[in-house]
């Protein structure tokens, strides 16, 4: 990897994580969800600072080249963020079913 290549790779993780923290510092996200972010950003970096390590990775997981096995953890962690995101949206509109109901129990003690 040329160092070009790692450099503007590091300033964009950089930012992707001074984002991340300036969501959290404003309450916009969730402490909960910023950690998912700021494990992707640890694992890019990983994957930044030892490239022999990625080289090692994505000969034993069987990929013939190494952004084969990018698009393929960029598939899999945008399923995982999906997955979250399906149960938190099931969990809320339980919560405003719950609460419809409950609203409609007191309009119709107050009539």
């Amino acid at each position: 990897m040329s160092f070009n290549l790692q450099l503007v790779s590091c300033l964009f993780i950089f930012i992707v994580l001074i984002l991340v923290v300036y969501m959290l510092r404003n309450g916009r996200i969730n402490i909960k969800y910023a950690l998912v972010w700021i494990a992707a950003i640890t694992v890019l970096l990983l994957f930044l600072i030892f490239p022999s390590f990625f080289t090692w990775l994505t000969k034993l997981l069987g990929f013939n080249v190494g952004s084969n096995m990018i698009f393929a953890g960029l598939i899999a962690f945008l399923m995982f963020i999906n997955i979250i995101l399906t149960i938190i949206v099931s969990n809320q509109n339980n919560k405003i079913r719950l609460l419809i109901q409950e609203v409609s129990m007191l309009k119709g003690k107050i009539k």
